[in-house]
């Protein structure tokens, strides 16, 4: 019993120092971004999570008063926002959250799906322990955020998630594009009907990815990837 009890703060101690790893590294990144960089990541989160939905109109003054900078760094901000297609122009030099229609929609998610199974190809062949132990410490916060609800968490881990399997495939270009498109995939659930399983049907889902991933097993993981991909309306 002892032994059990050991392993196990040993096991818990060892998850912890992951996490702690992974909280100091973005950490760090976040404070080797510029003023315009956090700024677009922000701004986009809010995109991202709802609080700015379709049709609304950024100011760069409320902005930039919001989030505690000059105006510069906010417009740098929004001008990449609007190349990337998440704003629109509007009268009077406006940017608009922009909406999605049906046919871009399906564009997206046809292109999305093509460029995913690349990265989780690729990533069989060319990924390292260092890249599976980010993945498994993902796929722990995600458990964690699971168990609390915590579901804007959830979802921030599991764009995280694939974009770091782009990342163990060493596909640069691959894990920008992605990140643009799942930002749209994102946007496009906003509001969909949630059952009660849902974060641990994503959750379950993923370690599927992930495990044969880690075996170097393309096949498998392209068929586990390809099952998530087709339930869509969930909301992940």
């Amino acid at each position: 019993m002892d032994q059990v009890t050991t392993t196990q703060r040993e096991t818990a101690a060892t998850e912890l120092g992951r996490l702690g790893a992974l909280v100091r590294r973005e950490q760090e990144r976040r404070s080797s971004l510029s003023l315009a960089q956090r700024a677009y990541e922000d701004i986009r989160a809010g995109i991202l999570r709802g609080r700015f939905p379709a049709g609304s109109v950024l100011a760069e003054g409320a902005l930039a008063h919001d989030l505690g900078v000059s105006k510069t760094p906010v417009r740098h901000a929004l001008n990449l926002l609007k190349e990337e297609g998440f704003l629109i122009a509007g009268p009077r030099r406006q940017r608009i959250v922009s909406a999605i229609s049906p046919e871009r929609r399906a564009e997206i998610l046809e292109v999305r799906e093509a460029l995913e199974r690349i990265a989780v190809r690729t990533a069989c062949e060319r990924r390292s322990l260092e890249d599976i132990d980010y993945l498994r410490l993902l796929l722990i916060r995600q458990r964690r955020a699971a168990d609390v609800l915590d579901e804007d968490e959830f979802i921030d881990l599991d764009e995280a998630l694939h974009l770091g399997i782009a990342a163990a495939a060493h596909l640069p270009i691959v894990e920008r594009m992605l990140g643009n498109l799942r930002g749209f995939v994102r946007v496009m659930r906003l509001g969909t009907t949630r059952n009660k399983n849902h974060l641990e049907q994503v959750l379950a889902e993923h370690e599927a990815i992930v495990d044969p991933i880690e075996r170097r097993d393309a096949r498998a993981a392209v068929a586990a990837l390809e099952a998530h991909l087709e339930r869509f309306n969930y909301p992940v």
